[in-house]
């Protein structure tokens, strides 16, 4: 879904006096985790294969490598073409360069992935993959995994902040991390699962978060109370956070079974 005129209905984001973005060292940032966010853009809505590779052989593989809380995620409102999200939170550099080769190196892993691997070019698991990578925000360094209920209403929101310069997207960022944005969410229920600026991917420069409901019904209360709440507007017209959001694209996605989020 994308929300072009978004300001409308979240109320005006953030208008105020521009002022010189600073790269002090937090100490947060030592915990600060990078996110890989996958698209696997698949041949049909019906194809399970790479949601089974997953639950198989990656899930297992990864968490033995140390790489915990995976996220896969099927489309419940969004783009139109099937597709299926992976996240992959990693503690370090050294993990987001080395993993793909370890993974190789288990002959479990391999045994236990061979469908997906071996897909031949006349039927693939799937047509393409995009990849992104975020650095979680220093205000919320790692990812928090969502509680899991019983019965399958449960959905997560992915919405990408768009900034028309990178300077405005580091007054965003600087709004959620020191202004109490975060803190607010938490606040109205707006359960966050991560923060992250893109280091590299698409639609750059952004921001991308992820917020967890248990329905939609509890989606739209809690927007609602975001909305009216005195946290929000003590902060959204301050001059320093003027025009720091030219864009939202918002995705709603449910788990799938193995989603360990």
């Amino acid at each position: 879904m994308k929300r072009r005129d978004f300001l409308a209905g979240m109320g005006p984001l953030a208008v105020a006096p521009f002022a010189t973005v600073t790269h002090a060292k937090d100490p947060r940032a030592q915990s600060r985790q990078y996110l890989e966010w996958i698209q696997y853009k698949l041949p049909n809505r019906s194809d399970r294969r790479v949601e089974k590779y997953y639950e198989e052989a990656a899930i297992p593989a990864l968490n033995r490598l140390g790489i915990q809380d995976v996220g896969v995620f099927n489309v419940l409102y969004g783009p139109n073409d099937p597709s299926l999200y992976v996240l992959l939170p990693h503690n370090d550099v050294e993990s987001m360069m080395t993993y793909r080769q370890k993974l190789l190196d288990d002959s479990n892993y391999v045994k236990a992935g061979k469908e997906y691997l071996e897909s031949s070019i006349s039927d693939p698991a799937y047509l393409r993959v995009e990849k992104g990578l975020m650095r979680a925000f220093a205000g919320m360094p790692t990812v928090e995994p969502a509680k899991k209920s019983i019965g399958d209403s449960r959905i997560l929101e992915l919405r990408i902040y768009e900034s028309h310069n990178y300077l405005k997207g580091q007054k965003k960022i600087d709004m959620f991390n020191n202004a109490g944005e975060i803190q607010i969410f938490r606040d109205t229920g707006l359960t966050p699962v991560f923060f992250g600026e893109t280091i590299f991917g698409r639609l750059m420069p952004n921001l991308t978060y992820m917020v967890a409901f248990e329905d939609m019904a509890e989606r739209d209360k809690s927007w609602d109370t975001f909305r009216t709440s005195p946290g929000w507007a003590a902060i959204k017209d301050l001059e320093a956070y003027k025009d720091t959001v030219s864009n939202i694209t918002d995705i709603i996605l449910r788990p799938a079974k193995c989603s360990q989020i």
